[in-house]
């Protein structure tokens, strides 16, 4: 019997939609302020799992010019109905951390062929975050949210979930916009529909995307309600044990097999350290939030499985109790269907880049990066500061493994101190550390490490390289600990900088609350204006623990 081994999809991979046509699953993820947005993966097993694409590829269709850190895209919702894909997403222009406002943008997007490309969006509304759109089995089709109140007299910003018809040959939302439920002190999110046994069966993300988070469940004889609540009160969380690997278990969706059986998708983050089991009983947030003090999660919130049934008109795990596994039973019926290994390494020899990499806020064009302007390298421009919420030049990678080790070879000539480039462990523009190749009046072309940590901003102590032909850059990340080297021959390598804090890029490290992952890249900064060509070689990315 095949084994689904949690998380799978590791590293930063939140909010999962799931949806099955035919024999093919697919998943589809937040991307925030990273671009392309949406990564689809595939699998015809629920055990392996190959990142295919991604449904938002065009400034048409997201335009993340001057988003803040953590906002952009929130928690799509990928379904199929009537011989297309359908996705509904966000695009958040802040994240509204203190602020009444979101500014949410909420569009629908369609294909026929999940390989795109996607349609331009129909634009909906901008009521709240993490909609859904469910198909009845009548052929009618209705978004459901939840409801963002900004107004001053608000006791309570997450205000209820409503439910609105959608019309596809109108292309709008029709009729009333109808309040279905609402939990009085409780942050609930994420809803999505499903229909089972003539019951309607809400399902809710709640307490928040962190320590407390959890999936609960409501359901109706009609769509609009009115809607009962689960006597249990999760279907799944983590929160009351704090020594379970996977920790803030929620955010979820369900799919059913072609034999019939159940799982839910759901995010959970795997903490570096872990904490002893609370009493029995029911934490609250302070209780939580106590125990995981000093907890980080260096990969983020990732994407995981549990298999789940129906019991007594509920949803539930098919392992008992609400605790997340980290192994469960594959389908029965689904024989093996792995992929080819991936390559550690990208020498940079094709013409379009690794369906892996990403680029912040705006796309990738040959103004600023370029794999035919040297064939078999690639050539970033150097633009804004890593502090830009604009026009960066940089590309990178999710990192999905507590241990691993990246590495590239650089050609740069800067010529003034705004001009550098090298290799960057990146988890938003308030916090990084970079390996970087610059240049300084006194010693000519240096090599040091700079470092924002919360927003502020700091130069290590930097190198003269002026004999250097290549570059050898190498980053070593082992838990918590980040070690910065350098070569001049790929042979010979020299420790650059202390070891630093790895577990500094994670959501839970910072004054802001934030939510994205770690990434790591390659990038180049001009601040002059002459975008000055860096060039890299290769790229490697090998993992130095097990995959998960």
């Amino acid at each position: 019997m095949q084994i689904i081994q949690n998380p799978v999809l590791p590293g930063f991979f939140p909010d999962p939609s799931i949806c099955r046509v035919g024999d093919d699953y697919y998943l589809a993820n937040s991307t925030f302020e990273w671009f392309p947005g949406v990564p689809i993966h595939h699998s015809r097993d629920l055990v392996n799992w190959r990142l295919i694409g991604h449904a938002l590829t065009r400034p048409s269709q997201l335009d993340l010019r001057g988003i803040a850190d953590s906002a952009g895209v929130w928690a799509p919702s990928l379904s199929y109905s009537d011989g297309q894909f359908w996705l509904i997403y966000t695009n958040l222009r802040q994240t509204g951390m203190g602020r009444p406002f979101k500014d949410i943008g909420i569009f629908l997007t369609t294909v026929m062929d999940i390989a795109g490309p996607w349609s331009d969006p129909v634009v909906l509304n901008s009521i709240g975050f993490d909609p859904s759109l469910f198909h009845d089995d009548d052929g009618r089709k209705w978004l459901v949210n939840m409801i963002w109140d900004f107004r001053k007299t608000s006791v309570q910003r997450f205000a209820g979930i409503v439910i609105q018809e959608y019309d596809p040959r109108q292309r709008k939302l029709v009729g009333p916009m109808t309040k279905i439920l609402e939990k009085k002190n409780i942050l609930t999110e994420g809803p999505n529909i499903y229909k089972h046994a003539g019951w309607y069966y809400l399902m809710l993300a709640e307490g928040g995307t962190g320590w407390t988070h959890g999936i609960s469940m409501a359901r109706a004889k009609n769509v609009a309600g009115p809607y009962d609540l689960d006597p249990q009160a999760s279907v799944i969380t983590s929160r009351d044990d704090a020594s379970l690997a996977l920790q803030k278990a929620g955010h979820g969706e369900i799919v059913q097999t072609q034999s019939g059986e159940w799982y839910l998708a759901h995010l959970a983050s795997r903490p570096l350290a872990t904490g002893a089991p609370l009493n029995a009983g029911s934490p609250d947030k302070s209780d939580v939030a106590a125990l995981h003090a000093g907890d980080r999660c260096l990969l983020g919130r990732e994407t995981c499985l549990q298999k789940v049934e129906w019991r007594d008109g509920w949803l539930r795990l098919a392992a008992g109790g609400t605790k997340p596994q980290t192994e469960i039973p594959a389908p029965k019926n689904l024989p093996p269907s792995p992929w080819p290994a991936l390559p550690d390494r990208d020498d940079f020899d094709s013409g379009k880049l690794d369906v892996r990499w990403s680029s912040l806020r705006v796309p990738v064009d040959e103004s600023w990066c370029s794999l035919t302007a040297r064939p078999g390298w690639l050539r970033l421009r150097g633009r804004d500061s890593l502090h830009s919420l604009f026009y960066q030049s940089l590309v990178a990678r999710r990192l999905q493994h507590f241990r691993a080790t990246i590495e590239t070879c650089l050609e740069f000539s800067p010529a003034h101190f705004t001009q550098s480039a090298g290799l960057i462990c990146y988890y938003d523009t308030r916090t990084f550390f970079y390996l970087r190749v610059s240049h300084d009046e006194q010693l000519g072309i240096i090599l040091g490490v700079t470092l924002t940590d919360d927003a502020a901003y700091a130069e290590l102590e930097a190198i003269a390289i002026n004999d250097w032909k290549q570059i050898f850059l190498r980053a070593e990340i082992d838990h918590a600990c980040l070690q910065f080297s350098a070569s001049p021959d790929g042979k010979s390598w020299r420790v650059i900088g202390p070891v630093l804090n790895a577990s500094k890029l994670s959501d839970d490290y910072g004054s802001v609350l934030h939510f994205t992952g770690a990434m790591v890249g390659l990038c180049a900064q001009d601040l002059g204006g002459t975008r000055a060509p860096a060039d890299f070689d290769w790229f490697s990315y090998r993992a130095t623990d097990s995959p998960i």
